[in-house]
């Protein structure tokens, strides 16, 4: 089962219907895949199109929580230069505990990663 992340870009196209970002959300209530959208990602999204997170609740879509061990790696990453509208997506791309291998963040806006160690994939380039 394929681990996503969706950042905040990908949120802003999934909205604007983007084919492979609503396979993506087929997948997920189908159980073939697990999606996630980092809190800070939500918030950067629903700033710039109110609304899209009372839409994405509707979605089998998970909110990752920025709890203290989220808080941590994303403000050192903010400190560090890192968009703050991507460092939660960067922070939980890691691996960790429950994701050993890490998990794949999706955004159409993949040159906002350049440095951070996470090389995300342009969902609207498939295919």
């Amino acid at each position: 089962m394929i681990a996503c992340l969706l950042d905040d870009s990908s949120l802003l196209a999934l909205g604007k219907g983007y084919p492979a970002l609503s396979g993506f959300i087929v997948d997920a209530a189908a159980g073939r895949a697990v999606l996630a959208v980092p809190a800070l990602c939500l918030c950067a999204a629903e700033s710039q199109r109110p609304g899209i997170a009372e839409h994405l609740g509707m979605l089998p879509v998970d909110i990752e929580p920025l709890e203290l061990s989220a808080v941590v790696p994303t403000g050192q990453l903010i400190g560090q230069g890192v968009d703050w509208r991507i460092a939660h997506a960067v922070a939980a791309a890691m691996p960790s505990a429950a994701h050993p291998d890490g998990r794949i963040v999706l955004s159409t806006d993949t040159s906002r990663y350049r440095g951070t160690g996470v090389e995300p994939i342009d969902p609207s380039l498939d295919g």
